[in-house]
């Protein structure tokens, strides 16, 4: 359990850190940006299952059926739908409603302990808190509930994998077959100006997010998920908001106010409270080359 914890609260923190960094990007193709970061993500994890000696796994169509919802879903709708969320009425709405991720999880993890109810709705109170409502419409409302449809697909449709593939093949496999889905959105929307050299600020934004945010954070995600199971992992999630404000702290860009930090007072207490739940979930079996 100690490593499911640790794994998963370090993924989401991780993820929130994205914040920090996207100003570096902000003058990129947002499209052609995404297609590089997961191009290069896929890159770096098919040298280390290379590494590993992971062995290629003959998948059945169900499975590369749910591998490509992955990419589809979890990958690129989600990055496209947070874009295009933002663009419409800025960050503020998009966090808000991935804030819900937490209950959203427990609910769809078969059926929730009270004391994971609660402490899943106290994690989206703070994460409400620590992110802000501010001011929206309703193309942003739509694209933020599609940016959360696909950050629940993010996880579900990995679960059935995750005991044939493990988390290492699962992370190459939907971040490579996400760069041409994510090249051709850019090719639609950015024509030939999807691509350009990047300046150094950028360049290392990208790096950033191919080797922590995507490599990193997806590995110790799906190592945390079969361990915790859907309804524990979610809570993790509240941790997000509290990585940018934490981000935007330590590079001086951003001091929290008095409800971000109620916010992530609440969040660290509703994960506590959701980790002492009664139910103990059942462990996803990994295969012996799955690690």
């Amino acid at each position: 359990m100690r490593n499911g914890v640790t794994g998963a609260a370090s993924a989401m923190f991780i993820v929130g850190t994205l914040a920090g960094v996207s100003g570096l990007i902000a003058d990129y193709p947002l499209y052609g940006g995404q297609a590089v970061r997961y191009l290069v993500a896929a890159v770096i994890l098919l040298i280390v299952t290379w590494a590993m000696g992971l062995r290629f796994v003959r998948l059945t169509a169900k499975e590369w059926a749910l591998l490509g919802g992955l990419a589809m879903l979890g990958l690129v709708i989600f990055n496209v739908c947070v874009i295009e969320s933002t663009r419409a009425s800025g960050p503020a709405l998009v966090g808000t409603v991935l804030g819900t991720v937490p209950l959203a999880l427990a609910l769809a993890g078969g059926r929730p302990s009270p004391r994971l109810l609660a402490g899943a709705g106290v994690v989206v109170t703070g994460a409400t808190l620590a992110t802000g409502l501010g001011s929206g419409n309703l193309p942003g409302l739509l694209w933020a509930l599609g940016a959360l449809a696909g950050e629940i697909s993010f996880s579900l449709l990995a679960i059935p994998l995750l005991p044939k593939l493990g988390a290492i093949r699962v992370s190459a496999c939907s971040t490579m077959l996400a760069v041409p889905m994510l090249a051709l959105i850019g090719l639609v929307r950015e024509g030939t100006g999807m691509l350009r050299t990047p300046t150094a600020a950028e360049a290392l934004g990208f790096g950033y997010l191919a080797t922590v945010v995507t490599v990193l954070a997806f590995f110790l995600w799906y190592t945390s998920l079969p361990k915790l199971g859907p309804g524990r992992a979610g809570l993790f999630a509240g941790l997000i908001p509290v990585g940018a404000i934490v981000t935007g702290l330590v590079l001086g860009v951003a001091t929290p106010s008095g409800y971000d930090l109620l916010g992530a007072g609440l969040v660290i207490a509703g994960i506590v409270v959701g980790l002492t739940a009664d139910r103990t979930p059942e462990p996803v079996r990994l295969t012996a080359d799955a690690t």
